[in-house]
């Protein structure tokens, strides 16, 4: 089997494990009672919580992949996930619930760990954007699966026969990850060298060098902006300016509606729009120049969304960050690849999901806290300054490298 199939393969296990928690964001929110929730304050800490968990869990499941194999690893998170889906259907309560979530929290830890190794594994320098760009792609048609079919079929049916088929479609992968996932992680060395071309600091192997450290920012970066207050103030940030009722069929659209729509728009391109940036970017001779762009381009999006008042430009403007979202992500796991290729590629890996999953925590608290005291506005203006700041800090890494080459000559 190719490379390519088998990180095909990894992404849509992950894509399978992820359906069940892209339901719950869906269904809990309207269903709330039939969970037995008692306070709507408890949907909030539900969908939160795995997230938060994932802060102390990532480290050691890090410790995990240095003692065992990925496949081992891959094996326990869909066993999770397929537990903790099945449990929002058949548990009741609170704190029965809270505990599912955070099981789902480990699972997760353990499949997007071993999906970005397995990644790392089977690609080299020439494939490792491409790889990345499809593996991120396609894993996130299980959220548009769990969102759309999970929401359509509660509706029509129940919620434990939804939870249960999407528990049932985790426990029927288990097959597929011994032939998908690599047994042993080790043959990441034989690609060492030839990321090493690519990547600034080649004879280095530390994780505290500059060009590591600053992959290690941008994931965190990538994180704070996309998922955590890009995420969190869409909705806001539509029902401020869409005072209009557009209609399908009959059907009223409301902003959350409206939301949902723009975000699984990208979720519907990313599989092809995705690999494409990151075989543009693994033909660049210095591939973290590109990082410039989304975040450059980013900043400029937001400084228009915190400004603009037209609700048509607004829509205009968010589409074109989406598609900047796409970048950012393809291009800052690509950059992450890179330095695990030439450094410890567990320890590497694990510091850049703590870090994304941090900017994702962080990004929806600080937000509402601002929206809170100065308006939403003020939330774009501020992160629109964090994405000029980690740019200029990659020109400034530019600079001292071009300095250092011209010394060497």
């Amino acid at each position: 089997m190719s490379d390519r199939r088998k990180v095909i393969g990894i992404a849509l296990i992950t894509a399978i494990t992820v359906m069940g928690d892209a339901m719950l964001f869906i269904v809990l929110p309207l269903y709330w009672q039939d969970f037995g929730l008692t306070a709507i304050w408890q949907i909030g800490v539900l969908l939160s919580i795995n997230r938060f968990v994932r802060l102390p869990i990532t480290p050691f499941v890090g410790m995990f992949y240095n003692k065992f194999n990925i496949r081992s690893g891959v094996l326990i998170s869909v066993a999770c996930a397929a537990l903790s889906t099945l449990s929002y259907g058949l548990l009741q309560g609170f704190w029965l619930l809270l505990l599912a979530r955070i099981l789902w929290g480990i699972a997760w830890s353990f499949v997007k760990l071993g999906g970005m190794l397995t990644v790392v594994t089977f690609s080299t320098e020439k494939t490792r954007g491409r790889y990345m760009g499809l593996y991120n792609g396609l894993w996130g048609l299980g959220g548009l699966v769990g969102m759309l079919a999970g929401g359509f079929l509660v509706d029509q049916l129940s919620i434990p026969f939804v939870t249960t088929l999407f528990a049932l479609a985790a426990v029927v992968v288990f097959p597929f990850i011994v032939k998908l996932v690599p047994k042993n992680n080790k043959n990441v060395e034989e690609n060492q060298l030839a990321a090493s071309r690519t990547v600034p600091g080649k004879k280095k192997r530390t994780i505290l060098q500059p060009y590591i450290v600053l992959v290690i920012i941008t994931g965190g970066t990538m994180g704070f902006i996309t998922m955590g207050i890009f995420n969190a103030t869409l909705s806001p940030l539509i029902e401020q300016s869409y005072h209009g009722h557009w209609s399908l069929f009959g059907i009223v659209i409301g902003a959350a509606t409206l939301s949902g729509i723009i975000q699984a728009i990208r979720w519907a391109w990313d599989p092809f729009f995705a690999p494409v940036i990151g075989s543009f970017v693994d033909k660049q001779k210095h591939k973290y120049n590109w990082i410039l762009a989304p975040l450059l381009l980013g900043s400029v999006a937001f400084l228009i969304i915190g400004y603009v008042e037209s609700f048509i430009v607004l829509l205009i403007v968010i589409m074109f960050f989406q598609v900047v979202t796409t970048s950012f992500l393809t291009i800052t796991d690509t950059l992450a690849g890179d330095a695990a290729a030439i450094t410890d590629p567990v320890k590497m890996m694990t510091m850049h999901t703590v870090a994304v999953d941090l900017g994702a925590a962080v990004g929806p608290l600080l937000s509402f806290i601002i929206i809170d005291l100065y308006g939403i506005s003020a939330v774009f203006y501020l992160s629109s300054m964090v994405m000029l700041l980690v740019g200029g800090a990659w020109v400034v890494f530019h600079l001292s490298q071009k300095q250092k080459d011209r010394y060497s000559i």
